[in-house]
């Protein structure tokens, strides 16, 4: 009997043991002593360096330790100043952009903003060499501080959407002090920038961001931010259930955001999900046959389902995309609906007129990478669909390589088909055409030569296109530059040097006790905003 009593007695002591212990891990019990969040990830990322980091996570991050001259009004697509006052003064022959520059603003070691330091920091950007250079380089001329609170950047040659590019996260300020202009010269594991947040800590599993108490704008509504870095889908799929982090953003398998969707409600998480700005398309090489001829680009252009892609195999975490600008920009035209979705009589139509028999099919090579699981999924499902349609009509023959080696190949012609994606570097319309459309020397009989089509494996050549592009980039009307745009994508429609498929979207998840977490249109994450009730 005493036994039992002592059994009982110490069964109680361990279960309050383990009671208290629950509860000094909740999530709730976090905020009330510390008030910081905790986004847990699987990307990686290698330098914090804004003249040479070129991830989407080294972005994200970026863009909450850093300002720019100008930034998007969150919720919108809608430009507005950031380190600048108002939006650029133009010249004339647009070439000059005059921008007036914010007072009363400290980087994070304590040294003054101004136009020198301004200066300083978009020729680093260029100078250094680094992966994003030359975003700039190839488009700006010079730079000059006129006075401590006026900056003059003046561009090689017209380009009405440089404003936006003055909001890639890169392009952010850095403290002089802290930095140098000499080529190759990064900071890899620091940052002194401007922002809301300065970096407290670089780790390989974690990076730790405070609130800057300097800050010229609105404060953070946290403390700081930790950032915790996951193997793999599994763990950071767990350390969410668990409420482990506060915030799961990047890297969950398709099968897990379904589960976690499925179970979302007051009294467990939310899901933030809109669309996002990256793309997904078939780059279709025109000097390689029988992609050479266009009836055979057009039939392939028929035959692809993107409704069975977007439910099958992405269980609705994509969009089907119908031009290479995606839905959320006001420029897009999808022409490619004129093709329709699975349009067999249509595909079966024009491989005849091209000559292609069941007994004389048309077989062409279709790679994808290797490295990534859902592309080989569509990759097999396209071409399950061709088959069970067109019989041996239309023959995909699937090939795959690992993404550092295509990326290295694309340019050399090496693959007929390559299904990619693109994450723009600023969110403008030209960000979707000129990177795949534009080329600076080539002719109708020898293709592209040299210019972003190469760079893309297509070798497209169109005199008529590379005017549009000129003429987009000099045009600062918006309606009349939207009509540019809108010919360039007939184009794209006439020609088919790419087939666009899928606009992806972005998912966040977040504890139940954390209040005003957004998503943005750009793929970014406003840490900022983010405060445990």
């Amino acid at each position: 009997m005493l036994r039992k009593i002592w059994r009982s007695l110490i069964l109680c002591v361990l279960c309050f043991s383990v009671v208290m212990g629950c509860t000094r891990s909740t999530p709730e019990s976090v905020a009330i002593e510390n008030g910081r969040i905790t986004i847990g990830t699987t990307a990686s990322i290698s330098t914090l360096d804004p003249a040479d980091a070129y991830s989407v996570f080294a972005g994200n991050l970026l863009y909450n330790l850093g300002d720019r001259l100008y930034r998007y009004k969150l919720g919108t697509s809608e430009l507005e100043p950031q380190l600048a006052t108002a939006l650029p003064k133009v010249s004339a022959d647009q070439l000059t952009y005059t921008i007036p520059l914010r007072k009363g603003v400290v980087f994070h070691d304590g040294e003054p903003f101004n136009a020198k330091a301004m200066e300083f920091s978009l020729q680093r950007f260029i100078q250094n060499g680094g992966s994003p250079a030359f975003l700039l380089s190839d488009i700006v001329d010079s730079i000059a501080a006129k006075s401590e609170e006026e900056l003059t950047i003046k561009l090689k040659k017209p380009f009405a959407g440089f404003p936006s590019l003055l909001a890639f996260s890169g392009a952010c300020a850095v403290s002089p002090k802290a930095y140098k202009i000499e080529k190759g010269a990064f900071n890899s594991e620091t940052f002194v920038g401007t922002g809301a947040y300065k970096l407290a800590r670089f780790g390989t599993d974690s990076i730790t961001l405070d609130a800057f108490d300097r800050y010229w704008g609105d404060k953070a509504a946290n403390r700081g931010v930790n950032i915790q870095f996951f193997s793999s889908p599994a763990n950071l799929f767990n350390a969410f259930r668990t409420g482990a982090i506060d915030v799961a953003y990047q890297g969950l398998a398709l099968e897990q955001i379904r589960n976690l969707k499925d179970n979302a409600n007051d009294n467990t998480w939310r899901m933030i999900e809109r669309s996002g700005s990256g793309i997904d398309y078939l780059t279709l090489n025109m000097k390689s046959p029988p992609l050479d001829r266009l009836e055979v680009r057009q039939a392939i252009a028929a035959m692809m389902d993107r409704p069975i892609l977007e439910s099958r195999i992405f269980q609705g975490q994509v969009e089907p995309l119908y031009s290479l600008i995606p839905g959320n920009l006001r420029e897009q035209k999808p022409v490619f609906k004129e093709y329709g979705d699975r349009n067999i009589n249509k595909a079966r139509n024009l491989l005849t007129k091209a000559g292609y028999s069941e007994s004389n099919p048309l077989k062409v090579e279709f790679w994808y990478r290797s490295n990534l699981s859902n592309d080989q999924l569509a990759a097999l499902t396209l071409k399950a669909i061709v088959q069970k349609y067109l019989g041996d009509l239309m023959q995909f023959q699937l090939n795959s390589v690992e993404s550092t080696t295509a990326y290295k190949n694309l340019d050399k012609g090496a693959y007929p088909i390559f299904l990619l994606d693109w994450t723009p570097d600023f969110l403008d319309a030209d960000n979707y055409i000129q990177p795949f459309m534009e080329c600076v020397k080539g002719s109708s009989e020898k293709g592209c030569e040299d210019g972003s089509s190469v760079l893309q494996g297509s070798y497209y050549y169109s005199d008529r296109v590379n005017q549009l592009i000129d003429q987009s980039r000099k045009e600062r009307n918006p309606e009349a530059r939207k009509k540019l745009f809108e010919q360039l994508q007939d184009a794209l429609l006439a020609d088919v040097p790419f087939i666009p498929l899928w606009q992806n979207k972005d998912v966040l998840f977040v504890q139940k006790n954390i209040r005003n977490a957004t998503l943005e249109v750009t793929q970014k994450v406003p840490f900022a905003t983010m405060k445990k009730a």
